[in-house]
């Protein structure tokens, strides 16, 4: 079965809309090599019609540039690159398809593929809340910038069902970003102050 993480900049006040108008000032080597250890490694690129079209008219011309960021341009349109969208976005980067039908059944049976490597998400925020709801993500990475932008789409919407996670790892970087590796949990279940206050400091009863 496939592996699927989905990697996303989020602001400390969970706002994941344009990172590229804030998140740059923190992009340091140890990004890169969190972007480049998800993202650069991947087997297949599962991307929403607004990132793909993003990548698309930036990552070809970073190629043929030839300059610093050729080499990571040059895998980025080495790779298959899976483009989820209703409509006919152009397809003219190598190796994109288009994913038809249903997000999540197309979803599953990618995964089920034989002989397939890690799956990546970059962005594409709608297509990490579908396949967080239907349990057909592994791994959520975040990378928490201490930055509260203030406006802007969130990752969580309001009115919908919680979502639990379990924190697999946690890496501080020298510019206070934060990377942050979740998985799908269960519930924790119900409880409330009676069950908390047992923890709280007590006197010694000596």
């Amino acid at each position: 079965m496939r592996k699927i993480t989905a990697e996303l900049f989020v602001s400390l006040d969970g706002v994941v809309e344009a990172p590229h108008e804030w998140h740059f000032p923190y992009f340091n080597d140890e990004m890169g090599a969190a972007v480049d250890a998800v993202v650069g490694t991947a087997d297949t690129l599962l991307l929403g019609r607004r990132t793909y079209e993003s990548f698309a008219g930036a990552w070809p011309g970073r190629e043929a540039a030839g300059g610093e960021d050729a080499a990571f341009a040059r895998r980025l349109g080495d790779v298959r690159k899976i483009v989820v969208s209703r409509g006919s976005p152009d397809l003219g980067w190598r190796n994109a398809e288009l994913l038809r039908g249903d997000l999540v059944e197309g979803v599953r049976a990618l995964r089920r593929e034989p002989d397939g490597g890690p799956v990546a998400i970059s962005g594409s925020v709608s297509v990490v809340r579908q396949l967080l709801a239907a349990g057909e993500l592994d791994r959520l990475q975040l990378l928490v910038h201490p930055l509260a932008v203030g406006r802007g789409m969130r990752l969580f919407e309001e009115d919908v069902p919680p979502v639990p996670l379990r924190l697999l790892s946690c890496e501080t970087f020298e510019t206070g970003v934060l990377n942050l590796f979740y998985a799908p949990a269960a519930a924790p279940g119900e409880a409330g102050y009676e069950e908390a206050r047992t923890h709280l400091p007590r006197e010694d009863a000596g």
